[in-house]
């Protein structure tokens, strides 16, 4: 499967991200027309069919994002927890 360049994928999550957000204030039909743009265009970039599991996906697909971090499933980020250090 071809995987989207980040910075396309950034400025897809940024332009999602920002429409919701207005979608839930002002709800025009140019809103939702263009929120459903960017759900197909995330699924066909990720290669999934559903507009959260394609957010995700996005989402990982970033750099910085790490392997076991289940703070992109949640609105406020876990903090890690802090590295144990080896006596020896």
């Amino acid at each position: 499967m071809l995987l989207a360049h980040p910075a396309v994928l950034r400025k897809l999550l940024d332009e999602y991200e920002t429409l919701r957000v207005l979608n839930g204030a002002e709800g025009t039909t140019e809103v939702r027309t263009r929120m459903e743009d960017l759900a197909y265009t995330l699924c066909v970039s990720t290669g999934t069919r559903d507009v959260d599991a394609a957010l995700i996906a996005a989402r990982y697909q970033l750099p910085g994002a790490r392997p076991l971090d289940d703070s992109l499933l949640l609105d406020d980020p876990v903090e890690p927890a802090p590295a144990v250090e080896r006596a020896g």
